[in-house]
């Protein structure tokens, strides 16, 4: 191959260059009626109350955090395989951060993981749990939901993989409308289903929330009713952030949902290619969850049945790399990480498994046919060469 294959990228159209050329003509850059609009249209997508954006997914999650008054001391479960963010930010605000065990073959947090982390750690008492929906479907909605009533505790959803996913069985059930959770936070990232570059957005159905989280977006200014009548910014109710995202982000964002439908429909079509080419290795591949529900596919992420091959997974990246193929493994243990490192692997068996056998190959919506089709033979190469022969 001649140039590198990425495991993701983004799509930038030349309607999405010629909006956002518009928006940097106008006199507003930032806090304009683009972030407003995106917000809005971001709302009747997903189907929830309110939308807010801001300037990263991180901010997002931090937005999240400080709506539900995450204070020192409280208690925080976050799901072991997970990017770092959501362990950090509960950190930096004080909390006491504890990590769940998840499935050891799609990385994510089952309900009976989550009790046993409060039963291992014997907490009686949590202000909040993450669930993060890896790859880009959501499971469990339904448990967890019941499980946050019974504890009276708060879901954040870290659903930076699941723009365009669904919750449930029920059509048009979307992850971020916040049916089953309090917050679902999202990453519009260039490798994620839309982007805005760098940028993120927080829904609820919480107006509270809602209000809390636009006054510590902006430094903790409380919004004025009449700014032609006042000083903007004039009362300060918090110790706030300047988490915005600016107008032609936000309206590069409005262009790229509009083929949000468009985008998760290749996602897909890829995703049924590789289960069509690849399934007749199920001794030494096993393929994502072809989940009953429509899955975002922000990642397509096989596990190797490592007693089958005599190969490392890490040396199998090294293989595809030289050959041409980008890969990553999501994601590295957050119990694995300096800050909140933990001896004792015994407590996250599934997390262990996954992250020693995991691997995301390239999936995104530019994805060539010619490309796809020299990921799948270079990987069925590797199998062929390594696979172990029985005695």
């Amino acid at each position: 191959m001649t140039s590198l294959i990425p495991y993701g990228k983004q799509t930038i159209t030349k309607n999405d260059i010629l909006t956002v050329n518009k928006a940097l003509k106008k006199n507003l850059l930032t806090t304009g009626p683009g972030v407003r609009l995106f917000e809005n249209e971001f709302s009747k997508y997903v189907k929830c109350k309110y939308s807010l954006t801001s300037n990263s997914g991180t901010s997002a999650i931090l937005l999240a955090l400080k709506a539900i008054n995450l204070k020192k001391n409280d208690i925080v479960i976050v799901p072991a395989i997970n990017f770092i963010a959501a362990a950090n930010l509960s950190k930096i605000l004080g909390a006491k951060v504890y990590f769940s065990d998840v499935d050891k073959l799609t990385g994510q947090m089952k309900p009976s993981d989550l009790l046993k982390c409060l039963k291992l750690n014997k907490i009686r008492k949590i202000k909040v749990f993450f669930t993060m929906h890896n790859g880009g479907f959501n499971n469990y909605a339904r448990e967890f939901l019941k499980i946050k009533r019974k504890l009276k505790c708060f879901i954040i959803e870290d659903a930076c993989h699941a723009l365009g996913a669904n919750n449930t069985e029920k059509k048009n059930d979307l992850v971020g409308n916040c049916k089953y959770s309090d917050l679902t936070t999202f990453s519009f990232h260039p490798l994620k289903t839309i982007t805005t570059g760098e940028g993120g957005m927080t829904t609820t159905n919480n107006l509270n929330f809602y209000n809390i989280m636009k006054q510590y977006r902006n430094h903790g200014f409380a919004e004025t009713k009449n700014e032609k009548k006042s000083i903007r910014g004039h009362k300060l109710n918090y110790c706030g952030y300047n988490l915005r995202l600016t107008d032609f982000q936000c309206l590069l964002g409005l262009s790229q949902l509009k083929r949000i439908n468009n985008f998760v429909l290749k996602r897909n079509k890829l995703a049924d290619y590789y289960f069509k080419k690849l399934s007749h290795l199920s001794d030494y591949i096993i393929l994502p969850n072809q989940n009953k529900f429509y899955s975002a596919w922000h990642l397509f992420i096989i596990i190797f049945k490592l007693e089958n091959l005599r190969i490392s997974r890490d040396k199998i990246i090294k293989i595809l790399f030289k050959s041409g193929i980008k890969t990553q493994v999501h994601y590295f243990p957050n119990y694995r990480q300096k800050p909140f490192f933990q001896k004792n692997k015994k407590k996250f068996i599934g997390a262990e498994f996954y992250f020693k056998r995991c691997l995301s190959i390239p999936i995104f919506p530019e994805l060539s046919t010619k490309n796809i089709n020299f990921v799948i033979t270079t990987i069925k190469m590797i199998v062929k060469k390594y696979k172990k022969i029985p005695k």
